[in-house]
């Protein structure tokens, strides 16, 4: 009877459970223990629940990278993007003092309240490439990171960035990140460009590498000009930021 006891399948697992890592009720019933098993180990304190279907070792600290590996389970291509992710390969400006994450993904999704309630975070699912890319492009893990948690490249992450801009990203800011990004891989941003389907996108890219004399202005003139679309491209930032983007001579 003991070898089927909750407490006892428990206890056995605790050398296998990762610290710091919130557990799921299937990852639990993996290894044994049944949905009313896992409700009685919460109930009696063995277990500390965070949300539905997701529970942490008492006195753990939930680990950033172990929670944004959970979340991929279940949020298609969830990465962490944008200026974030320059920020985790080196590329930064400000220094902020409370980390807020940038993630995207493949479809709409809600991030649960027990991630974001320990790691301030926004989600969006952003078409910015069109179909023909193969998804993985400009993805990878960090270094010494999570190998679950894909992180954008600094060219993805910098296309992703402008994206941004007028959407609670800062005009100067943004420039001040291309301004550092000097070292920027020529074939992985050129396949990047030519799948970029939005057109602000494409024209930011083109205006500020243009400005800032940066080496791939070419790359990005040249996919600007394959978009078309209006004359003109314009828009205010939250900030009051204006973007007045003309589209850019053949």
């Amino acid at each position: 009877m003991e070898r089927t006891n909750p407490t006892f399948l428990f206890r056995h697992l605790l050398s296998e459970a990762p610290r710091g890592t919130p557990l799921s009720t299937v990852w639990l019933q993996e290894r044994g223990l049944n949905a009313k098993q896992v409700a009685r180990l919460g109930a009696d304190g063995w277990l500390r629940r965070l949300g539905r279907g997701i529970y942490l070792l008492p006195g753990d600290v939930l680990n950033r990278d172990a929670s944004l590996a959970q979340l991929v389970k279940s949020v298609p291509g969830l990465h962490v993007a944008g200026k974030t992710a320059l920020a985790w390969r080196g590329i930064r400006h400000n220094l902020a003092f409370t980390e807020h994450l940038i993630l995207w993904g493949d479809a709409p999704a809600t991030l649960p309240a027990w991630f974001t309630v320990a790691f301030p975070a926004s989600y969006q699912s952003t078409q910015l490439f069109d179909a023909a890319l193969p998804p993985s492009t400009g993805l990878a893990p960090l270094p010494s990171g999570h190998p679950e948690v894909l992180v954008s490249t600094p060219e993805r992450a910098l296309l992703e960035l402008l994206s941004d801009v007028g959407k609670g990203q800062g005009l100067e800011e943004a420039r001040h990140l291309l301004e550092s990004a000097r070292t920027l891989r020529r074939p992985v941003l050129e396949e990047l460009l030519a799948h970029v389907q939005r057109i602000k996108v494409a024209r930011l890219a083109c205006h500020m590498a243009q400005e800032l004399g940066l080496p791939w202005a070419d790359l990005a003139h040249q996919h600007s000009a394959r978009l078309g679309g209006g004359a003109r491209w314009v828009s205010t930032t939250p900030a009051g930021e204006r973007l007045n983007l003309k589209r850019p001579a053949a």
